[in-house]
């Protein structure tokens, strides 16, 4: 697997990863779909992630919490756009209060994630739109950078 790149473009107010990964797309595809296996990569190393619920329908939501390695929760959600199984999934991604609504003020973004098949694997790209730029750079400002390759980093290890 590569992470191929994850940049930011200020004027489009994006955030876009492109990952390829040795895997068929029905294999990929479990990584979002299957709440054990998101848990193991959502989240850069040493924050790991627990999924409390995960409706992947259209309308659906996902609420879970990441752990920071001095055992702080740091809760979070998901609002389910559109799924096309095995190779779209839209979805709106907040942050959130212990209660696992969404926190005022703090930036959503609304990922598109799309996987297609690529020489014999997968090429994954994640592209993740706020209504600002400076949500953009606040975001860019928590990590989110570094935060995501590090996360797409650990998908290999689960699909292994």
């Amino acid at each position: 697997m590569a992470v191929v790149s994850v940049e930011p473009d200020l004027e489009q107010h994006t955030l876009t990863a492109t990952v390829h990964l040795d895997a068929p797309v029905e294999r990929v595809w479990l990584l979002w779909s299957d709440p054990r296996r998101l848990e193991k990569w959502w989240g850069p190393p040493g924050y790991p992630a627990t999924v409390r619920d995960h409706d992947l329908t259209p309308g659906g939501r996902v609420r879970y919490f990441m752990t920071s390695p001095e055992g702080e929760k740091l809760p979070g959600w998901w609002h389910v756009d559109e799924v096309e199984v095995p190779n779209h999934l839209a979805f709106t991604d907040g942050f959130a209060d212990d209660s696992f609504e969404p926190v005022e003020g703090m930036p959503a973004g609304r990922s598109d994630v799309r996987l297609t098949a690529r020489d014999g694997g997968t090429e994954l790209v994640w592209v993740t739109r706020y209504d600002t730029r400076e949500a953009l750079e606040q975001i860019i400002g928590m990590g989110a950078v570094e935060g995501t390759s590090q996360a797409l980093e650990q998908m290999d290890a689960v699909l292994d």
